[in-house]
């Protein structure tokens, strides 16, 4: 088992910045790939960035691309996404997860950002 708890959500202004936080424990998070994810209110769930257990190639959604950036750090158990230039369709439920198999297996409880215009 793996327990994720995400922070660092909040209100911020449009084209302002939030670094987001996933702090793992349980079952060592370091040799799993992990990935940030969104839902936006009536909207489904989409995927926003992932990164492998060695933390090379992350990987992003267009809609983010040059804009946010993930990274772990394996001492802390945790891993991150920075995101900077929001825009208020960046509005969601953030949520953090972690790949044990093909799929997503563990999922954090979430963390509100909303981006005002």
């Amino acid at each position: 088992q793996v327990q994720l708890v995400e922070s660092g959500g909040g209100l911020v202004q449009a084209g302002g910045s939030l670094r987001l936080s996933c702090a793992a424990s349980g079952r060592s998070s370091s040799r799993y790939g992990m990935g940030w994810f969104r839902q936006a209110p009536g909207k489904e769930r989409e995927f926003v960035a992932e990164i492998s257990w060695s933390g090379a190639s992350p990987y992003y959604a267009d809609s983010v691309k040059g804009r946010f950036t993930i990274s772990r750090d394996d001492a802390k158990n945790t891993m991150y996404l920075q995101m900077n230039s929001l825009k208020p369709e960046d509005t969601a439920v953030y949520y953090c997860a972690v790949r044990v198999t093909v799929t997503y297996d563990y999922w954090g409880q979430g963390t509100q950002v909303t981006v005002s215009s």
